[in-house]
């Protein structure tokens, strides 16, 4: 694979860049099968504190690559391979442990949404184009999948985009809440950027409990586990906290030394 997907770190943001703009960034199963690795090894790069997911040429990604269809649906075995590894992309990317940004411009269809709605928040161009189409293609998306959907959209919302597969406008994505910001293309570029050295700038202590409490909250819990009211101890305890109510004694900005 020629640098199909790529890393990039700096200032404490990781960029994962699908690389394919001469197809608009279509994924390939060798890109699926990448994916996880890709993350694990942000995952464990303590200077990278959030991470963005992007598509190089202007475009997130037009879905998965089409001209992989004949062969990796040739038999019921290569298919469920070829949605394994899919589903294997998609989950560790939703279940990545640092904040993650969805960076949105011009088509973003299929997996390629599928990846973006795995992301924690996601901003996009006012001219971005977003669409589910299994109902053009007969195919049906995984539970884990429709589900980050219904989180998103609700349950109305989810059936009529997957029903229909029909394109959803900037202005629309935004009041029906499948994007969560909208910036003017010359603009993006710094709203994303902004919003990552906000991120970058907190308590990554903060950030990560803060992104499993939420997930538990989606999943159904209703009140504190052992895990969750352990970590409210911890966090009083922890070098964070110290550092955060130090700072706002002295009334100056915090260096949160938690990674």
């Amino acid at each position: 694979m020629r640098d199909d997907l790529k890393v990039e770190i700096l200032d404490g943001v990781a960029t994962l860049i699908l690389n394919r703009p001469e197809k608009k960034n279509a994924l390939t199963l060798a890109m699926w099968t990448a994916i996880p690795g890709l993350l694990a090894s942000v995952a464990a790069d303590q200077t990278a504190k959030v991470l963005v997911v992007r598509g190089a040429g202007g475009t997130f990604a037009a879905g998965a690559d089409i001209s992989e269809f004949e062969t990796v649906y040739a038999t019921p075995e290569s298919t469920r391979a070829y949605f394994d590894r899919v589903g294997e992309a998609m989950e560790a990317l939703a279940a990545f442990e640092k904040p993650t940004l969805a960076h949105i411009e011009g088509a973003c269809v299929g997996g390629g949404l599928g990846l973006a709605l795995a992301c924690d928040v996601r901003i996009a161009a006012t001219d971005v184009r977003l669409a589910l189409t299994p109902g053009k293609l007969g195919l049906v998306y995984s539970l884990p999948d429709t589900r980050r959907l219904v989180q998103a959209v609700g349950l109305s919302r989810t059936k009529d985009i997957l029903f229909t597969g029909r394109l959803v406008q900037a202005d629309e994505a935004l009041a029906i809440g499948l994007v969560d910001a909208l910036h003017a293309p010359d603009s993006l570029e710094r709203a994303v950027a902004d919003k990552a050295a906000q991120i970058v700038a907190a308590s990554q202590w903060t950030a990560r409990r803060a992104k499993r409490i939420v997930q538990l909250i989606a999943d159904g819990e209703t009140g504190d586990t052992d895990l969750t009211a352990r970590w409210l101890i911890e966090a009083v305890e922890g070098e964070d906290f110290r550092e955060g109510r130090d700072a706002f004694l002295t009334k100056r900005t915090p260096v949160f030394p938690y990674r």
